[in-house]
């Protein structure tokens, strides 16, 4: 029972009904353009900035570090269209975790689980801030590559930070992600206009030559 007044200042009792308990959850903090952003980032990793370098090296030529791309870019898109298909198969949030689940059951599962969270996530974020550190230190070592020391250091205190930020606020973590997201882009588009400008230039040596960033140096600093 509660109390509901008229229009003229009369109190009169009414039936109330209790206030429903919704509960806790967790509110969205991400918006459409952040959910784009962390997939699109999370398919062009930072892997893609450092790995044209161990192809080069490994192929001994232009032409043929450009056939494997082609032919490692088919390879993905086949295992693209597959995982497509296992996510109209099955509509179960988890991804891997809920795909093996239907098919293996829960112990094969969880050892995916375990695996990815303890092995394989934390090596691949070594890897990125390995990555971010090499670059940023690379202009301060013109003549030779960063000591290894200060390039483990650098990468040790972008994930300290990195962690810091994913804990304190979603909507940082977002922004970080958002930032990152469209340097990449920007990194790619500028690399990819170069490189199509030097070629209508005419400037195609590289096609038939090796490169001369291909031949044995010293890169240790003294």
């Amino acid at each position: 029972m509660g109390v509901k007044r008229k229009e003229d200042g009369s109190a009169v009792e009414a039936d109330v009904a209790p206030a429903e308990d919704d509960g806790i959850e967790l509110k969205p903090k991400m918006s459409l353009l952040n959910g784009v952003t962390v997939i699109v980032g999370s398919i062009i990793g930072s892997g893609i900035f450092i790995s044209p370098t161990g192809v080069l090296e490994n192929t001994g030529s232009v032409n043929a570090s450009l056939i494997v791309w082609v032919l490692s870019g088919v390879f993905s898109m086949v295992g693209a269209y597959c995982y497509a298909e296992l996510g109209c198969m099955i509509s179960k949030s988890g991804a891997d975790y809920a795909y093996i689940m239907e098919t293996f059951g829960p112990f094969i599962a969880f050892m995916r689980l375990w695996v990815e969270c303890m092995i394989v996530r934390p090596c691949s974020q070594a890897i990125v801030a390995l990555t971010f550190s090499l670059y940023v230190l690379k202009p301060m070592y013109t003549d030779c590559d960063p000591p290894e020391e200060s390039t483990r250091l650098l990468a040790a205190c972008c994930i300290v930070l990195l962690t810091f930020i994913n804990c304190w606020d979603v909507k940082w973590a977002t922004r970080v992600q958002d930032i990152f997201t469209y340097a990449k882009l920007l990194a790619l588009m500028v690399i990819i206009t170069t490189g199509v400008y030097q070629l209508y230039s005419g400037k195609r040596s590289n096609f038939f030559h090796k490169p001369y960033y291909m031949f044995p140096r010293d890169n240790s600093c003294i």
